[in-house]
């Protein structure tokens, strides 16, 4: 479990064993935390299959390939990195599984008073979890859904977390890593299973 507030960056590094295998860089703190622990890379929950000299190694199973964004990666792009909840942590952003939804595209990026808003593609699948003013991750940032359409949702970013996340990185097309607030796809579950929709 994560809360969405990103301590850590870390680098891509290499594929091993065709795309099997995720090897990135990360800072001391990180790569310290022992194997076989969680760590969500760019919101992606992972487990730590090796560490040696600054880099982590993970596998990466089909489903993680097809459902995100870590199958795409280029050589030094930089990842976002959060340990995981502790009953110690405070809650700043909303509870992230690590689950991702699916990956969605940057459509519209526009800058204004030192922070970037930012409209992204929103599939069927995903949208009908997402709410006005609801929480979003994207690539594991917990964030606020600003403006809701059928077919995208914008996010407001501010200056400090441009600045210590990889979304000030990102391009008119890239794709981002979307996993809806867990609770409401917990409440819809119940009441489409309890024949309210």
């Amino acid at each position: 479990m994560f809360t969405g507030i990103i301590r850590h960056m870390g680098r891509f590094e290499a594929y091993h064993n065709g795309k099997r295998e995720l090897v990135i860089s990360a800072p001391e703190g990180v790569v310290s935390w022992p194997l076989g622990e969680s760590l969500a890379v760019n919101g992606v929950c992972l487990s730590i299959t090796a560490a040696d000299r600054g880099q982590l190694v993970f596998n990466l199973s089909p489903e993680t390939l097809t459902k995100t964004n870590l199958g795409r990666l280029r050589r030094g792009d930089r990842l976002n990195l959060e340990l995981p909840l502790t009953l110690q942590t405070p809650l700043s952003g909303h509870l992230v599984s690590g689950h991702i939804d699916g990956v969605e595209k940057v459509v519209q990026i526009t800058s204004g008073g030192g922070g970037k808003r930012f409209r992204f593609t929103l599939s069927a699948a995903i949208g009908q979890f997402v709410i006005p003013k609801g929480s979003v991750a994207v690539n594991g940032i917990s964030l606020t859904v600003a403006e809701l359409d059928r077919h995208f949702f914008e996010v407001d970013v501010i200056p400090i977390t441009l600045k210590d996340t990889n979304l000030n990185d990102l391009k008119h097309g890239d794709p981002v890593n979307v996993e809806s607030d867990m609770i409401g796809k917990y409440v819809y579950n119940w009441a489409f299973k309890k024949g309210d929709l």
